[in-house]
């Protein structure tokens, strides 16, 4: 009797084979013949499940986008279970900024997905959409975590903008220096980073 193969596990295995070559050697490897060899398909296998390269990618972007933004909520809704400007408050809001980080295995590689088809999308506008979609989605909870931290005037609606392109902007400078330089920038600096950061707030005290 022939195995039943299930759909939607076998793309998945397209996919964590495309995120093994976006972070071992980049996106511009990550053609339908190479990532058949990294998962131990043959070429008309993953044909079955994307039509092309740019079908699988785009997927691939999306599947990121969604692992990332699903963490984010789930550390978001962790952050309003504790009271205002408690050390759980400030634990859980350190927990939530780490997911954009590097600071394990899995994280890192989703970084490196992350970034790498943000990046493409600036030449590539097959990934516009998708990356259009990833912006929109971590600055939805990063404007939420700023009203949280911050309910009167920094959450008001004419600074809120501000403040959250300027918290996206420090993640993003610590995602890449995390990357690039793994030695210097290690879990324990990126959370002192961040304190620093968020000492804006009154809710989170600046550490020491």
């Amino acid at each position: 009797m022939p195995k039943i193969v299930d759909a939607e596990a076998r793309r998945q295995e397209v996919v964590q084979a495309v995120f093994r070559i976006i972070a071992s050697d980049g996106l511009e490897r990550a053609s339908l013949r190479e990532v058949a060899d990294e998962a131990g398909l043959a070429v008309g296998s993953v044909r079955h499940y994307f039509s092309s390269s740019d079908e699988l990618l785009v997927f691939s972007f999306g599947t990121a986008i969604d692992r990332i933004t699903a963490r984010l909520e789930a550390a978001l809704d962790t952050v309003r279970d504790h009271a205002a400007g408690s050390p759980e408050r400030h634990a859980s809001v350190l927990n939530l900024l780490g997911q954009f980080l590097p600071l394990d295995e899995e994280s890192a590689v989703d970084a490196c997905v992350w970034m790498a088809f943000r990046h493409a999308a600036r030449i590539n506008p097959v990934f516009a959409g998708e990356a259009e979609r990833s912006h929109r989605s971590v600055a939805a909870v990063v404007g939420q975590l700023i009203v949280l931290l911050s309910p009167g005037e920094a959450g008001a609606p004419q600074n809120l903008v501000t403040e959250a392109e300027r918290l996206l902007a420090t993640l993003d400078g610590l995602c890449m220096h995390a990357l690039l330089q793994p030695e210097w920038m290690t879990a324990e600096m990126c959370s002192d980073v961040l304190t620093a950061h968020l000492a804006v707030f009154d809710a989170v005290p600046a550490a020491g």
